[in-house]
């Protein structure tokens, strides 16, 4: 079962008959280019094969009420909240990530009242973007409910893209970037997403070859997390050097007057660009890209400092097991690794990776691999 066949079905269960449609979004893997999108920078992510979907159907009292639906089958209902009176901090925990879009919306002019039913199998606090999913699949949900159809006369999937970020920054107060929303939202089947997040110009790759993915299971929240003292570093260089943003960071730029902490931040965003263009070129090539991800891993780990012991355990031991290269993807802190690996050393770096986990007594990772998949649209 789908999970937009299982999300109607739990709204039948819920609501005794069928919602109007389901719309659904899928979490993502950022292959390179972290930390890089809110510095206008590069980045290249795609979509992974699990998704959040939303079943849903309009009310006539001007309310949003949402029902989420976790692995143990038990429903969570949030209450109703009239779509006129929502704002910041009026509505908490996972229920502000779905209202915080109708918020937004309601700025464009939609303002109807909709019943949704929520359910997904993105890993949560995993660095795969499950929030951003949820807020995709909404956002598409309540346009759908009004008759609006993105492209067609509709807003464009950047726009969307961009309410997300509103709704993720400005309500629920998670300092994100443009990556998460634009990836769940654009990407397409068998290939990474180049996306120019300063110019919004955005070009397919082709890219069909599974990723080991790694998930540590060390939980993370960027909305409390060291997250948002990075962007604030990086938004403070930037000033100081009286650039719009580390993106116009060049070669002769005198990072003189910089502070000895803000220089490694700054290093890493201009040499994770640099990466993210190696890494488009090895893939219109053919290539390796592996040395290029184990590159921006020493970056996020030494100079960017948002690594972990767990993270670096799961990129030590799989590329000592026969990983052609790995790194963490995400925000950090926590969350998830990536690893390109050969089809025979998969089972090897698999068994490494959990070894290496048993012997320091670490929680054991789960892992899965992943090939880029369809991004978010309507499925009923």
């Amino acid at each position: 079962m789908t999970q937009a066949d299982r999300a109607a079905q739990r709204y039948r269960e819920s609501h005794g008959h069928a919602p109007v449609g389901v719309w659904s979004a899928p979490g993502r893997v950022n292959l390179i280019g972290e930390h890089t999108d809110y510095n206008n920078g590069l980045v290249l992510p795609f979509a992974l094969p699990h998704r959040v979907a939303v079943a849903a159907a309009p009310r006539a009292d001007g309310r949003i009420s949402a029902t989420t639906v976790g692995d143990d089958g038990l429903p969570q209902r949030a209450r109703a909240v009239p779509i006129a009176e929502l704002a910041p901090g009026r509505v908490t925990g996972w229920a502000a990530y779905a209202y915080g879009v109708a918020w937004v919306l309601r700025e464009a002019g939609i303002t109807s009242g909709a019943e949704l039913v929520i359910t997904g199998d993105v890993p949560t606090g995993a660095g795969l973007s499950s929030s951003h999913a949820l807020q995709c699949a909404v956002a598409l949900a309540l346009l759908g409910l009004a008759g609006t159809v993105p492209g067609d006369g509709g807003p464009t999937l950047a726009e969307i893209a961009e309410w997300v970020r509103r709704s993720e920054n400005d309500f629920v107060g998670a300092p994100t970037g443009l990556l998460d929303q634009t990836a769940s939202l654009r990407c397409v089947e068998g290939h990474a997403l180049f996306l120019d997040v300063r110019s919004g110009e955005a070009e397919q790759i082709p890219f069909d070859a599974p990723v080991l993915v790694i998930d540590t299971r060390v939980r993370h929240a960027l909305a409390d997390s060291a997250y948002g003292d990075r962007r604030r570093g990086c938004e403070r260089a930037a000033e100081l050097l009286g650039l719009p943003s580390l993106r116009e960071v060049a070669p002769d730029t005198d990072l003189g007057r910089l502070p000895a902490d803000l220089l490694p931040l700054v290093r890493h965003v201009v040499t994770e660009n640099e990466r993210v263009l190696a890494t488009v070129a090895a893939l219109r090539e053919g290539t390796a890209i592996g040395p290029l991800l184990s590159a921006s891993h020493a970056s996020l780990r030494d100079d960017y400092r948002v690594s972990c012991r767990e993270l670096d355990v799961a990129v030590e031991a799989a590329e000592s097991a026969g990983a052609l290269g790995a790194r963490m993807t995400g925000g950090g802190f926590g969350g998830s690794a990536i690893a390109v690996v050969p089809p025979a050393a998969e089972q090897a770096v698999r068994a490494a990776v959990l070894a290496a986990f048993a012997e320091r007594s670490l929680t054991a990772p789960r892992l899965f691999t992943a090939a880029p998949s369809p991004g978010a649209g309507r499925d009923h």
